[in-house]
């Protein structure tokens, strides 16, 4: 059977979703469950930016190849510039890294998904499995403090992919890269759905002594079995809570995100989720609204089909509710919030709770003075 094998809804499945306006996800080519072990996405479309696309059959020869293609396969890249800047107004930051390209976690609905196509690859499944690793990040960064022009500001990692994804173990990018920030008291901002952040703990707390470093910690949902099928690889949603209390305990100023609110699905967990995170120690947090952008909204139709099939009309809908009958809305100031009755009663749910919980507490702001750029070697002799 090959990679592509289509996996068929049941009968029931299949005549509900007949009836809805959403009947095009089964044009799309789902792989099958058992060829698609601890993956997020549920098909690999050949990217927008390809000649030509492919698509797999059944040749009646087996499975063996299609096993092996779904193995991660990780490329060593060298970076001409490690430190992106944006002017978007929906964020805090003007500045990120982000150390890898690609996610392991694979997050279904990961707004990344679609910078994967620039690259040649699906925004699906190769989003998940073909990662870069920027190995001369930290190099990078030390000749970007170097420029005499460099301002000091915070710089956000994991905004785009986590920086703590599972061949961080290997790599140890982000270990790098703290090292240089602890060495020239720079600011930093971390955000990741992983455990593996409390390795780091040792550089981690000589930054928050200096107040030079935030965390925040994404948690989606507290069900062990749902976050599996939102994020197969990220860290439980347990193992999350105690990195919370790990690192509040050393010093380090923790917030939660409840991102993505997904309606119909985790919408329900709101309080609970603020609830542990406040009892792990936590002193804030935010929440966004699901996001589907370019080739997101198809795969997270593709995977409400597997998973959720007598929900997805009306998780759709509710999408379009809060995104003024798009699903998507790309606009600034509402593209994280959304807009309309239901997206105000979520945020209402989410004010009350901040109070109830104490979680509105605001986080210390990060110095910047204390920055030590790093020395220029200049061969020319001083004439004092």
């Amino acid at each position: 059977m090959g990679m592509n094998a289509v996996f068929p809804p049941s009968p029931e499945s299949l005549a509900r979703i007949a009836k809805s306006s959403d009947a095009d996800v089964l044009s799309r080519t789902i792989i099958a469950p058992h060829l698609n072990r601890g993956r997020g996405a549920q098909s690999n479309q050949t990217s927008k930016f390809e000649p030509y696309s492919r698509e797999a059959v059944d040749d009646g020869w087996g499975n063996l190849e299609a096993l092996e293609s779904v193995k991660t396969n990780v490329r060593d890249e060298k970076s001409k510039s490690i430190i992106t800047k944006n002017d978007s107004p929906d964020i805090h930051f003007d500045r990120s890294i982000n150390p890898y390209r690609g996610c392991e976690h694979g997050c279904v609905y990961c707004f990344a998904r679609p910078t994967h196509t620039y690259l040649g690859h699906s925004a699906g499944l190769d989003f998940e499995r073909e990662l870069y690793a920027k190995t001369n990040a930290a190099d990078r960064l030390y000749e970007a403090w170097l420029n005499k022009k460099y301002s000091v500001k915070p710089i956000a990692i994991g905004t785009n992919t986590d920086p703590y994804q599972p061949i961080e173990r290997d790599k140890k990018i982000m270990r790098a890269l703290l090292e240089k920030f602890v060495a020239h008291k720079h600011p930093i901002t971390i955000t990741t759905k992983s455990s593996l952040i409390v390795r780091d703990l040792d550089l981690l707390t000589e930054l928050a002594k200096q107040n030079l470093v935030h965390v925040t910690m994404s948690i989606t949902s507290l069900d062990h079995i749902l976050s599996r099928k939102l994020e197969p690889r990220a860290s439980s949603p347990a193992r999350r809570l105690e990195a919370v209390e790990l690192l509040t305990a050393a010093g380090i100023p923790v917030s939660v995100a409840v991102a993505p609110i997904i309606p119909a699905i985790n919408d329900a967990e709101i309080e609970k989720i603020l609830a542990a995170a406040s009892a792990n120690g936590a002193s804030g947090a935010a929440m966004i609204m699901l996001r589907l952008p370019g080739e997101v909204r198809q795969l997270f139709r593709e995977w409400l089909l597997r998973h959720y099939p007598d929900r997805l009309r009306h998780v759709l809908n509710l999408v379009r509710d809060v995104r003024q009958g798009r699903e998507n809305d790309p606009r600034f100031h509402s593209r994280m919030a959304g807009q309309g009755p239901y997206a105000f009663s979520l945020q209402r749910r989410f004010d009350l709770a901040l109070e109830r919980y104490g979680l509105k507490k605001r986080l210390p702001h990060l110095r910047t003075d204390l920055f030590t750029p790093p020395k220029v070697e200049d061969p020319q002799l001083s004439l004092f």
